[in-house]
C-alpha cells in the first residue's frame, strides 16, 4: 500500500508543478565540441574533440580535424574543461538538512518525504551529478523516483535505489526512546521493511526488499551517529547474518552497502563479501589490510563533520547526536588518508540529505586535503563511482558507448578542485540541462 501511495504522490507533485517539472531541457545536440575532455582512467585531458552523440549514448570521439555537417547541432564547449558527470554513490534524496527529521516524522506523511525527493532530485541534477545511488528512503520512494525519472516525467540524475537499511530491533534504524505506545503505533507489526532479527528475517527482508524493485541492499553492520541509543561503534549484526544478506542480495542479481562505522563491523562486512561498506570511520590497519586484499570499497562521506557540527545545533539535533559526530568524524578523515594511502578501493558518497542537496560536489575539496590528487578524487565520482554501483557500461566515462552525461566548468578542476561546485554547464543524455546554449 505504501508502494502505491508514494508512486501516486510523486506523480501528484508532478502534475501540480508541471510547468517546471516538464519543461524539457534544450534540443540534445547531435555533437558537443570539447576544449579540453577529462579522462579518469588516464587523470589527463585530450583537447579540441568532438563527441558525436545519437539516442543519449556517445557513438564516437574524433579528433581536432572533425568537422561536424552544416546543419548540424552543436553544443560548442570548445572553451571549456569538459568531464563526465559526477556520480554520488551516498544519497538519501527523501531527506532534508534543514531539520531534525526524527522529530518531524510524528507530523510528516509520506507526501512530505515525496516532495522532498523530486525537489532533491532536480538539485542534485542541476549540480552536476547526473547518476547516483540512494541508499535509504521510505518504501519504496527511491525506486518511484528512478521509474518516473527514467519515463522522462520528473528532472533528476539516474538513480540506483535501495530500499530502507536493514536494521535490528533497537539498533541505528530503528526508532529508540520512545514509549512501546508510540513504536507499536508507528511499527505495528515492524513490517516496515527495515527491522530484521536473526539470519531467517534477513533473507526474508532481502528478498522483500527485491520483490519490490530496489537495484541494491543497503543494511546497518553497526550502530550510527543521528540516531539515538545506539553507538557507533558497537556491531549490530553478527558475521553470519551479514553473510546472509549479501548471499541473498548477490543471489538476486543486487549489490549490497553495509553501514558500518564500528571497527568490527567493517571487519564482519568485508568478510561477509558485501561490495561496499559505507563511512567506515573507525577501521583499523586489519580492516584496511582486509579491504585492499577483498577489493571492498569505501565510501567515506568526510564532509558531513563540518556540516552536521556548525548546522546541527541550529536544527535541534540533541546533544548525544552531536557529541557522538565528534568522536568520530576527525578520525574519519584521518583514516579515509590512512586507507587511501594503503590503496583501498575508494568512490564518492557524501551522505546527502544530512547536508542539504545540491552541495554534494564540497566534499572534493576534503578528499584533496586528506591526500588525493585532484584527479584521484574525481576518479572516485566517476570510473570508480560507476564500478561499485555496477554501471561502468553506461556512466562515468565519456567513451563510446556512455551515457553523454557531462558537465562544463571554465577552470580547471585538476588546478582548483572546489570548481567542481558550480559547474556551468550540466548535460545528461546529450540533452542541455543547465548552461547557456551556444
Amino acid at each position: 500500500m505504501r508502494t502505491s501511495l508514494v508512486a501516486s504522490i510523486v506523480i501528484l507533485f508532478a502534475l501540480v508543478f508541471s510547468a517546471i517539472a516538464q519543461t524539457p531541457p534544450s534540443p540534445s545536440p547531435s555533437y558537443i565540441r570539447a576544449g579540453h575532455l577529462f579522462d579518469p582512467a588516464t587523470g589527463h585531458y585530450s583537447d579540441n574533440v568532438t563527441l558525436v552523440v545519437a539516442n543519449q549514448r556517445i557513438q564516437s570521439v574524433e579528433g581536432a580535424g572533425f568537422q561536424p555537417p552544416a546543419s548540424a547541432q552543436i553544443l560548442d564547449l570548445s572553451a571549456e574543461y569538459v568531464l563526465p558527470g559526477l556520480i554520488d554513490c551516498h544519497t538519501h534524496l527523501g531527506s532534508r538538512a534543514d531539520r531534525y527529521e526524527e522529530i518531524d516524522k510524528f507530523k510528516d506523511t509520506p507526501f512530505d518525504s515525496a516532495i522532498a525527493g523530486v525537489v532533491n532530485a532536480r538539485k542534485t541534477l542541476e549540480a552536476g551529478f547526473t547518476t547516483v545511488r540512494d541508499v535509504g528512503s521510505l518504501p519504496f520512494l527511491a525506486v518511484d523516483l528512478r521509474n518516473n525519472i527514467n519515463a522522462g516525467f520528473i528532472p533528476g540524475p539516474r538513480i540506483v535505489a535501495s530500499g530502507p537499511g536493514i536494521s535490528i530491533t533497537g539498533g541505528h534504524g530503528d526508532l529508540n526512546n520512545y514509549a512501546p505506545e508510540v513504536t507499536k503505533t508507528l511499527f505495528p507489526e515492524k513490517n516496515d521493511f527495515k527491522i530484521a532479527d536473526g539470519s531467517e528475517e534477513v533473507r526474508r527482508m532481502v528478498r522483500e526488499q527485491v520483490k519490490y524493485g530496489v537495484d541494491v541492499i543497503k543494511i546497518l553492520a553497526s550502530g550510527g551517529v543521528l540516531s539515538k541509543g545506539d553507538q557507533p561503534g558497537a556491531p549490530q549484526y553478527t558475521l553470519e547474518e551479514l553473510k546472509v544478506a549479501a548471499d541473498t542480495a548477490h543471489q538476486a542479481g543486487r549489490k549490497i552497502a553495509a553501514h558500518a562505522h564500528g571497527t568490527q563491523s567493517i571487519k564482519w562486512a568485508i568478510e561477509a563479501g558485501i561490495d561496499s561498506v559505507e563511512h567506515a570511520s573507525l577501521v583499523d590497519d586489519e580492516g584496511i589490510a582486509m579491504a585492499k586484499a577483498h577489493g571492498t570499497y569505501f565510501v567515506m562521506d568526510i564532509y558531513d563533520d563540518d556540516y552536521i557540527l556548525q548546522e546541527g545545533p541550529r536544527i535541534g539535533m540533541p546533544q548525544e547526536l552531536l557529541i557522538k559526530e565528534r568522536a568520530v568524524g576527525q578520525k574519519q578523515r584521518d583514516n579515509f588518508r590512512k586507507a587511501h594511502a594503503a590503496g583501498v578501493k575508494m568512490a564518492f558518497g557524501t551522505d546527502a540529505g544530512v547536508y542539504p542537496h545540491g552541495d554534494n560536489a564540497r566534499q572534493f575539496h576534503y578528499m584533496v586535503l586528506y591526500g588525493m590528487t585532484p584527479a584521484e578524487a574525481i576518479q572516485a565520482a566517476t570510473t570508480s563511482a560507476a564500478d561499485l554501483i555496477g554501471r561502468s557500461s553506461d556512466v562515468g566515462s565519456l567513451t563510446p558507448g556512455h551515457f553523454a552525461d557531462l558537465i562544463a566548468l571554465t577552470t580547471d578542476p585538476l588546478q582548483h578542485i572546489e570548481v567542481l561546485e558550480h559547474p556551468e554547464v550540466v548535460v545528461k543524455g546529450g540533452a542541455l540541462i543547465k548552461g547557456a546554449k551556444k
